[in-house]
């Protein structure tokens, strides 16, 4: 895997004003990011801050039986391990490689200290924040009241907006435990998505044929978390 060097890659990291940026930029790590690693557990306390480049990190519920659902997604637009700067320290969700690539870690203790110098990287942390929970709330409520075929849409396009490209590594497995639900419902949601055009899956490799089709099927989720996200880091830089 070709190793991406430089931070800015990541949306957030890109937004830090110049002398902000130049005081983190020594002590950020560069880290490669495999399929499944655990990134964070849930009720561990956090040490680090994770901002992925070519990666993708779900952020899981936990039960206590170890059924677990996705509650989030976070690729280059975000960080990982939002519960250290917001003062909890540990949170209830695990943190798990969804997509494999790259980013870089941060430490928390540094973290901390600008985030409460209170200036520009606060607020963009905080508005971040914001539209993680939106994603969160759309999240639990999509799960909910929208049919299989149309989560499957929005999963789809949260995790595009996430990554380069219009290639996606998944299993039906994977999408499966993402979603909280039974594999051949994934099978059936993937076939109804390949019929029509929209998608061409095989071996775990998952090719979005047409873009602005997903979009017209999805149900209004995905628009409500994107809308948030453009409103509230409207200078995001895409990769």
């Amino acid at each position: 895997m070709k190793r991406t060097a430089d931070p800015r890659t990541n949306g957030l990291l890109a937004m830090l004003p110049e002398d902000v940026y130049a005081r983190w930029r020594p002590d950020l790590e560069y880290v490669a990011m495999p399929l499944g690693h655990v990134v964070s557990e849930s009720g561990c306390g956090l040490q680090h801050v994770f901002f992925p480049t070519t990666s993708i990190v779900s952020l899981l519920g936990v039960t206590e039986d170890g059924a677990a659902a996705e509650i989030a997604v976070v690729g280059h637009e975000g960080v990982v391990g939002i519960s250290l700067f917001m003062g909890g320290g540990t949170t209830p969700s695990r943190a798990v490689v969804q997509s494999a690539g790259q980013g870089f870690r941060f430490h928390g203790d540094l973290l901390m200290a600008e985030f409460n110098r209170g200036g520009p990287a606060m607020h963009l942390l905080l508005r971040y924040t914001q539209a993680l929970i939106t994603q969160m709330a759309q999240t639990a409520v999509c799960n909910r009241h929208h049919r299989l075929d149309q989560q499957l849409c929005r999963w789809l396009l949260l995790s595009l907006d996430r990554l380069p490209g219009l290639n996606l590594v998944m299993t039906q497995e994977l999408i499966a435990n993402m979603l909280g639900v039974r594999r051949e419902g994934v099978t059936e949601a993937a076939l109804k998505l390949q019929r029509q055009g929209l998608i061409r899956y095989a071996r775990g490799h998952i090719e979005v044929l047409d873009r602005e089709g997903l979009e017209s099927l999805s149900c209004e989720c995905y628009g409500v978390v994107k809308r948030e996200y453009d409103r509230l880091l409207p200078n995001l830089v895409a990769t």
